[in-house]
């Protein structure tokens, strides 16, 4: 098993309101089959072994589907390969010798907890306003009954592939999370069955996201940070949706 030797800069912060600073550390024997997470884990029994106080990150699934792992590897959002997170990276992605800087996620609607986990819970109110089903259908027939197009349905999986692990964030020069809320509405919004909701959940959720997050400049830095490759159409597709939406409320709320 082939094995490196790194040098890990990793930021290291107690607690939200403490001053934070990097800390070197040495990682030997590495193989280069483990996940970078892995990895972290073999630096913190490393420090547990000599009573130093273990890196704090996150992680759940490891692999790579959950959204819940996730840092700054050298400047760039989950590390150096492309539309992988971060408990999917592996090591022999680095070469003996290699420093690496390792940080959480930076952006002011992500508050650090300790060291290298975020206060990520901006995402979820986002999807609390409105990103779900939640019409009372009745005596409905079965959602497989009903045809949906092959066109519409591939567009709405690929929306639906996001994770939330908000490295769409952390890489916008803007904060933004124009990708992140795109996905979660476009794949409701797409589909037959989300239609019921489609303007009430479109200006909910957009309009939840501007409290919290930074305007979509068309960087595109997004999309190449994010793990799942979430294309830059579904925000185009939001914000014509929300100008409707703007207009249909109004006059439903006119009805009313």
């Amino acid at each position: 098993m082939n094995t490196i030797n790194l040098t890990l800069e990793v930021w290291r912060q107690s607690g939200p309101a403490a001053d934070g600073g990097f800390v070197t550390y040495e990682a030997n024997d590495v193989a280069e089959d483990m996940s970078f997470l892995e990895m972290l884990d073999l630096v913190n029994e490393q420090l547990i072994a000599t009573g130093e106080e273990p890196i704090e990150f996150e992680s759940d699934c490891r692999e790579g589907i959950c959204g819940t792992c996730g840092v700054m590897i050298n400047g760039k959002a989950h590390g150096p390969e492309k539309a992988t997170a971060t408990c999917q990276l592996h090591m022999r992605k680095f070469d003996d010798g290699d420093h690496i800087v390792v940080e959480p996620w930076r952006a002011t609607s992500f508050p650090i907890i300790k060291d290298l986990a975020v206060d990520r819970s901006p995402l979820d109110d986002i999807v609390t306003a409105g990103g779900f089903i939640g019409v009372n259908t009745g005596s409905a027939p079965d959602a497989n009954l009903i045809p949906v197009p092959k066109e519409t349905a591939d567009a709405a999986f690929d929306a639906a592939a996001c994770i939330g692990c908000g490295a769409c964030v952390a890489a916008c020069p803007n904060s933004a999370a124009q990708l992140f809320t795109s996905a979660k509405i476009q794949h409701l919004n797409l589909l037959p069955q989300g239609q019921a909701e489609r303007w009430k959940r479109t200006e909910a959720m957009v309009e939840t996201m501007e409290q919290f997050f930074g305007s979509c400049t068309n960087h595109g830095e997004c999309t190449e940070a994010c793990p799942k490759e979430i294309p830059l159409d579904f925000i185009a597709y939001t914000n014509r949706d929300y100008v409707k939406s703007k207009i249909k409320n109004r006059k439903l709320a006119g009805q009313s």
